[in-house]
Parts: C-alpha cells; structure tokens; sequence
C-alpha cells in the first residue's frame, strides 16, 4: 500500500489535507475534499481503511483549531461540555452502528435535509450574524446533550456535513453567531473523530504513516482558517457555510441518486 507513491500522489495527500483543515475550520465539511483525496490515490482500498485513515488526519486540524478557537472566543463550558460527551459516546455508536444497518435510506433523504438548510439560512438575512446566546439552564442542557447525540451517531454512521450540522445548530437552537457557533462545534467535533477513530483503530482500519502525514497538513489548513474566521467574522464564516452546503448538495444527490 505504500509502495511505489509518486509526486503527484504525495501532492494531492498533501494539498487536499490542507484544504480539508482550512474548510472545516470555518463551517466544517472538510471530508468532502480529504475523503476523494484518499480514494483517488488508493483507488483499490477498502473503503472503512480510508475512512480510519481520514478520521485519523482529522482529529488533529480539528482539535488544532478547536484550540485556536478557545484562545479568541469564550466557550460556553456549560453548553459545550454535555454536547461533547454525548457525541463521544453517540459516535461510537453510530460507527459500530454501521458495521450492521445500511445506510441508503439516510443517504436519499440527506440532500433534502441540506436544501433545506440552506433555504433556511438565505431566507433569514440576519442568521448567525448576531451573537445573543440563550440563557443556560437545565432546558438548554438537555437540548445540548440532545445535539451532541444525534450529530455523534450521525458522524459515526455516515458522517458529510456532520460539522455543518452542528454549526447550523448551534446558531439556530442556541443564539449563536456564526464564528462562536464554529468554535463550540470543533469542541464536540473532536469527540465524534476521536470516537470514531478509536473504533476503526481497534479493528484495524487505519493507514497510520499515511494518516500522520496528512495530520500535519490538515493542522496547518486549520490554523488558517480558524485564523480566517477570527479575521474576518462572521460574513465571511456564513458566505462560506453556504459554500460548503452547495457542494454538499450537488455531491449527496449524485451519490444517492445518480451514481451508479
């Protein structure tokens, strides 16, 4: 498997990990671009090695900018804190999940959750520019553990647009702007890569070598695009949300409806 690697190879491991950080950092989605990478370069591998191989490549952009993040902006601890430990666990069920249920149903009605969205979001002018986050309390708590669940299982059983998702809902269900919402979602991000990686590594569906390469790329895209974020706020954070959820659309409805 890792044999015979040309240039050309290496550049395109390379240069789609550093994409991949950089988008993810900012709305998320970076496994539409890390995912075809690893798939054309290991056109013959079994698909669950390259999705351990991503997830391993990941965690580290996602925890790097979840750092950066942590640094500019203050985390609500008391929001983020119960939807991350319910992602971990929701996760692991969600990729052991998928070792035994099939996921075409979900893959059809998926790019119809995503129109959705994004219909949503061009409609309310306003939505993720102002920060006025809902007050804590127990409500707000279980709808945090509630988020984190849902999302979890979901990365961990079928996984594009996780990140998104969770940025979609942190704006809408808890007043978040578009940057913060960004922020508190890498928190729980780390916890649906690490998850999942912990399951794929157990069963040995990790190209470790290829994977910590890729980790190194994927930490420099993140660190300049959470430093996009924090730069230029929250217009720029919600053009490209709507950028990523086009292209999620266009490639959701083709694998789910026209892919052979």
């Amino acid at each position: 498997m890792l044999m015979g690697w040309s240039l050309t190879d290496l550049l395109m491991l390379a240069g789609g990990a550093f994409l991949a950080g950089l988008v993810d950092a900012v709305v998320g989605g970076g496994g539409l671009i890390s995912v075809p990478t690893l798939f054309a370069v290991f056109p013959n591998a079994a698909p669950p090695l390259l999705f351990g191989t991503n997830k391993m490549a990941n965690i580290w952009g996602t925890a790097s900018a979840a750092m950066r993040y942590s640094r500019g902006i203050q985390l609500r601890w008391a929001l983020v804190l119960p939807a991350t430990v319910a992602a971990f666990v929701f996760s692991f069920c969600g990729a052991y999940a998928v070792t035994h249920v099939p996921a075409d149903i979900l893959r059809k009605v998926l790019p119809f959750v995503l129109v959705a969205v994004a219909i949503y979001t061009l409609r309310k002018k306003d939505f993720g520019t102002v920060h006025a986050p809902v007050k804590g309390g127990a409500g707000v708590t279980l709808m945090a553990i509630a988020v984190g669940s849902v999302i979890g299982f979901y990365d961990g059983f079928f996984g594009p647009g996780a990140g998104s998702f969770l940025v979609f809902l942190f704006v809408r269900l808890f007043g978040q702007d578009f940057v913060n919402a960004s922020a508190s979602s890498k928190i729980v991000n780390v916890a649906t890569n690490l998850a999942a990686l912990l399951l794929f590594g157990m069963s040995g569906h990790v190209l470790w070598l290829v994977g910590a390469g890729m980790a190194i790329m994927n930490v420099v895209g993140s660190l300049v695009g959470s430093r996009l974020a924090l730069k230029h706020g929250v217009g720029f954070v919600r053009r490209m949300f709507l950028g990523v959820l086009a292209v999620l659309i266009v490639k959701t409805g083709y694998d789910a409806f026209l892919r052979g």
